[in-house]
């Protein structure tokens, strides 16, 4: 079922989005003032379910690219991905009927919405990771047998770069993110040109609606006084693992990502311990006491104790006090064959993945 995007949606999309996000997809709150603007300004999208897609139209994917530290400091102009788009239809000799997203996170979820109001066409209902990747092998478009070219890059200064044919998914993540270093660190995207039928069958679908309704529920449990994290959990499943307090953030820019880790000393019921989250860009491993307790692809998301506001991992500090959620992927990335991009082991860790939102206290 089609809807189109209200302005009062806008808050709980960017909410429900930075959650799903893991902590990366770049700043919600700035992909919320691009499509507030938009629709102030007389634009309108509407969000459409896979189904609602005709068999034979061309949908694009398109998001943001960099680190998620660059997109904090340096401030997008607001063409960059539908310039990447425009570059790919000028490339394809054809106007887009769709835009599909790339990833759900804070930012790239609404600037999804953002192209598809700048291009006058609709935007899917689902996107390429159910939560946000770092690196585009990740795409789950890829993943089930799209192909990596042709793709676009732009940048705020309307440079525009086609990347028309490439040897495999790992060149494409190679080539586009030296282009976005050489661009200042963030970029538009624009690739996975594929049929209605193909991305029907490739993305993760709802996504845009789950982000609607967690959002809302945090927002719903803030009015009520009641706690909304467990609103978060009732309505996207898994579990609390750990509450507590930042005491050191250790952050680098690398290769254009960011990577580090979160340190957290527990306190409540879990005073007297501590917990370590790995992240690159997005939260990937978390351990207790050195014992590891949740891994990518479970959804790892570190939110504000108090007011359930999901903590990017661009704005994590010292003092925060945090609850570290683990929450169910997709089914659409634990099959073998997505594993092998996105379980731990495509990050660099000698694990097996095992599931962590499906084991229950007591």
């Amino acid at each position: 079922m089609s809807w189109e995007v209200a302005e009062a949606q806008l808050a709980p999309i960017a909410t429900g989005a930075a959650l799903l996000g893991t902590g990366g997809g770049g700043n919600p709150y700035l992909g919320l003032l691009r499509m507030r603007e938009l629709l102030r300004r007389g634009r309108r999208v509407h969000v459409v379910a896979g189904d609602e897609l005709a068999d034979d139209a061309l949908v694009v994917s398109a998001g943001g690219m960099g680190a998620p530290t660059v997109s904090w400091e340096k401030l997008p102009q607001g063409e960059e991905e539908a310039d990447a788009v425009r570059a790919l239809e000028q490339h394809l000799g054809r106007r887009v009927d769709a835009i599909a997203p790339l990833e759900m996170g804070g930012s790239n979820s609404l600037v999804a919405l953002a192209v598809g109001a700048q291009l006058g066409v609709p935007v899917l209902d689902g996107d390429g990771m159910g939560r946000a990747f770092p690196e585009l092998q990740m795409v789950t478009y890829l993943i089930y047998g799209g192909s990596p070219s042709p793709a676009a890059v732009a940048d705020e200064k309307r440079n525009r770069t086609v990347l028309a044919d490439v040897a495999d998914v790992y060149a494409l993540e190679r080539l586009a993110r030296a282009v976005t270093i050489e661009c200042g660190g963030h970029t538009g995207l624009a690739m996975c040109p594929m049929t209605g039928a193909e991305a029907r069958s490739r993305c993760v679908p709802g996504t845009l609606t789950l982000a609607l309704r967690i959002g809302t529920a945090i927002e719903e449990a803030r009015r009520r006084g009641a706690d909304p994290v467990e609103a978060v959990l009732e309505v996207a499943g898994g579990r609390r693992l750990f509450r507590g307090k930042i005491v050191d953030v250790e952050r680098r820019l690398v290769g254009g990502f960011a990577r580090g880790r979160t340190t957290l000393e527990g306190f409540g019921p879990d005073l007297g311990h501590a917990v370590a989250v790995d992240f690159q860009n997005e939260n990937l491993i978390v351990r207790r006491d050195g014992e590891v307790l949740a891994m990518v692809p479970d959804l790892v998301v570190l939110c504000d104790v108090d007011s359930g506001e999901p903590l990017t991992t661009e704005v994590l500090r010292y003092g925060f006090r945090a609850d570290v959620l683990v929450l169910p992927p997709s089914s659409v990335l634990t099959t073998p064959e997505a594993l092998r991009f996105v379980g731990p082991r495509a990050f660099g860790y000698e694990l097996d993945y095992r599931p962590a939102w499906q084991e229950q206290a007591g």
